[in-house]
């Protein structure tokens, strides 16, 4: 990623708006970074989940590749506001929610983030346990410090670690592809097509909820972009690398899954590293399969750290983050994701699958309702000090964002088919789960139609705040929510 000499390797912003004089970056950051966010092991074992769970190759392959375009869009979307507000992604919510009410999803947001990063170092650690001997538990030790020490350091290591991982990402895959080939009769199972909703339908919502479950911070790694970028530039590089990326990686895992008879649950890791064989060639590839975590669970772990300040900023109105106190909330936050970790590491997948379908009812309507205010509503008219003032223009609470989430939740409960939870309709539809389907259409729509005649005065054009020139210099570092 191209940076110009005055940007510190640390970063030292955090929520605040990125003034233009430090704006720095190129769109092609934002495609290494999604692709290498993508091209690792969890999205792998997501996509072989079409198949463990009852779906042929053929269908699951189909229904896949549909998710990723929806959820897909969605993500890129929010990836658009990035350059234009310079402002993380659910800052922004403040302006459906109110200074106030955005804390709601956040907080939900944040439990995301640690789900993610607990069930990514499970297998993060597993590799590492192979690569160095030891036991899973010390693998998932060892990445969890790296993970600290990428996350403090922040953005522009970031994208670099992206751009990285991109590169090994594209690598190992293919190598996979061409061992996987030469193992098995592709189009063998290719034939096999036995259609069925709700295996196809399963299919269509791993793959939209793993891109959907991007939105709530996909704009934090986009915002120190020159505001002048294009935003359709923005969506297509953002959502190309996620798309692509991702449909890789799921791809593998449907046939890998396919061909495990049955021996792909419960060692997921071991199961891709031995499609190479044994010697070198494994121990790279276990060193690319926690490589390929480090990008995401980074993401996962930083993106904690600026809904956490952001929940605070919120309700004080100023926050002084010094880089100690930054320090110590990513130690926090990626030790409690270690700790589950540890403690759920032997069931896995199970709780996997229930955990990444339930977190749809919960985003999709929270992007429903960004996605409609930002792009017809308000139209990328927003006033960004406002969004520092509950007195202001937004107020404490919005009722008409507020009221709209809650309705989107739940009208989702009687679609909804997971561990945790299963509506009383899911029997009738032949136990499809089409609740993310619901959470998007209806929210989207009730917040148009009642936005258009209750919402607040919108300004005339976007207002930014006063330039404040150089990056700051001093040891604390001063947020403005």
């Amino acid at each position: 990623m191209a940076a110009n000499d005055t940007t510190p390797l640390i970063e030292r912003r955090s929520i605040d708006y990125i003034p233009e004089a430090e704006r720095h970056g190129r769109l092609l950051s934002q495609f290494t970074l999604w692709m290498g966010a993508n091209l690792q092991i969890t999205a792998i074992v997501t996509g072989a989940l079409a198949v463990v769970l009852g779906g042929d190759v053929f269908w699951s392959l189909i229904g896949l590749l549909i998710g990723q375009l929806i959820g897909g869009g969605v993500m890129a979307l929010h990836a658009a506001q990035g350059p234009k507000l310079g402002l993380p992604q659910m800052i922004s919510s403040r302006v459906q929610f109110g200074v106030y009410g955005a804390a709601i999803p956040i907080v939900l947001v944040c439990l995301m983030y640690l789900g993610f990063t607990a069930t990514g170092t499970v297998l993060s650690g597993q590799a590492l346990g192979q690569l160095f001997g030891v036991s899973d538990s010390v693998g998932i030790l060892i990445f969890a410090s790296v993970i600290v020490l990428v996350t403090v350091l922040g953005y522009r290591v970031i994208h670099f670690i992206g751009r990285v991982a991109s590169i090994i990402g594209v690598i190992a895959f293919v190598y996979l592809f061409s061992r996987l080939i030469s193992q098995t009769d592709v189009g063998a199972l290719l034939q096999i097509r036995h259609f069925s909703w709700s295996s196809f339908l399963l299919a269509v919502s791993l793959a939209a909820s793993w891109q959907i479950a991007f939105g709530p911070y996909v704009a934090d790694y986009s915002r120190y972009l020159p505001s002048n970028t294009s935003s359709v530039k923005t969506f297509l590089a953002a959502g190309a690398g996620s798309v692509i990326g991702a449909q890789v990686a799921m791809v593998l895992g449907v046939f890998a899954a396919a061909m495990s008879n049955g021996q792909f649950a419960g060692h997921e890791v071991a199961y891709i590293v031995g499609l190479s064989g044994t010697g070198a060639t494994a121990a790279l590839l276990y060193f690319s399969i926690a490589f390929g975590k480090v990008t995401i669970s980074t993401l996962n772990s930083y993106g904690s750290f600026m809904c956490i300040a952001t929940i605070i900023s919120g309700f004080r109105g100023r926050l002084e983050v010094t880089r100690l106190q930054r320090l110590v909330f990513v130690l926090a936050i990626v030790g409690t994701a270690t700790l589950i970790a540890l403690l759920g590491q032997h069931s896995f997948l199970g709780a996997f699958k229930s955990f990444i379908l339930f977190l749809l009812a919960f985003f999709t309507p929270w992007s429903a309702i960004n996605l409609v205010d930002y792009y017809c509503i308000t139209r990328e008219r927003y006033d960004v000090p406002a969004l520092a003032d509950p007195n202001g223009r937004y107020g404490r609470w919005n009722l008409l964002g507020i009221g709209v989430y809650v309705f989107g939740v739940l009208v989702q409960l009687p679609f909804i088919s997971t561990k945790f939870y299963t509506g009383p309709l899911v029997a009738a539809l032949g136990d499809v789960d089409i609740s993310w389907i619901i959470g998007l259409v209806l929210p989207a729509a009730v917040y148009y139609l009642c936005a258009k005649k209750w919402h607040s005065a919108v300004p005339d054009h976007l207002i930014l705040p006063p330039e404040q020139g150089a990056t700051p210099t001093k040891a604390e570092l001063v947020v403005q929510a």
